[in-house]
């Protein structure tokens, strides 16, 4: 990005060369693009992000409820402790649990779940989550964690933007590059064998 300077410093130079202003115009155009273009981006990404994932938060809200179990025993094949990416407390401990429970047509169901209750003893009430026809369903993400993972991948889109800017920016100067040796090359070729011999042009 050293070549932005160039834009201004080489204005006036007599040495400056054309592919010289070329490349701080596109080094110019590139950090424009970083400022301006790439946060821009990552806004709107993230405000799409975030409008769907609020969404999901109203359907899944919708959609789950919370009942009361009864706990049988633990599952004995699970780990005591698991976490729910779902919330924003995502440090909170839960337990599973093999527990019984009423769907909301009155019948009996029973299966593995989680509860955050400390008391996960046989015959403890704890209160677990489920879907409309009575099944266990995941605790629904709440609109903290969905603002969180929208501004994460408003980031990422930005970041990535700049990225991509940048790897642009580098190919095209290396085209230009490339251009100019060619150039000299041919200048060179045509020019070299003359070049330095007494009465050359005569």
């Amino acid at each position: 990005m050293r070549a932005v300077a160039g834009v201004w410093r080489w204005r006036r130079n007599p040495l400056r060369r054309a592919t010289d202003r070329r490349e701080a115009w596109v080094a110019l155009a590139a950090l424009l693009l970083m400022v301006a273009a790439a946060p821009a981006l990552g806004w709107v990404c993230g405000s799409l992000t975030d409008d769907a994932l609020q969404k999901s938060v109203r359907v899944q809200q919708a959609r789950r409820h919370v009942t009361t179990a009864v706990v049988l025993h633990r599952a004995p094949e699970a780990p005591h402790f698991v976490t729910d990416p779902e919330v924003s407390s995502e440090r909170t401990p839960q337990t599973l649990v093999v527990a019984r429970w009423k769907a909301p047509d009155g019948t009996d169901r029973r299966g593995t779940v989680t509860t955050l209750s400390r008391r996960t003893g046989p015959g403890a009430e704890v209160e677990i989550w489920t879907d409309l026809d009575g099944r266990p369903a995941l605790r629904p993400m709440d609109a903290p964690t969905a603002h969180t993972h929208a501004a994460l991948a408003g980031f990422g889109a930005m970041l990535l933007a700049v990225g991509l800017i940048e790897v642009g920016r580098r190919l095209i100067v290396r085209r230009m590059v490339r251009g100019r040796y060619i150039r000299i090359d041919r200048a060179w070729a045509q020019a070299g064998p003359d070049w330095g011999r007494t009465g050359t042009g005569s």
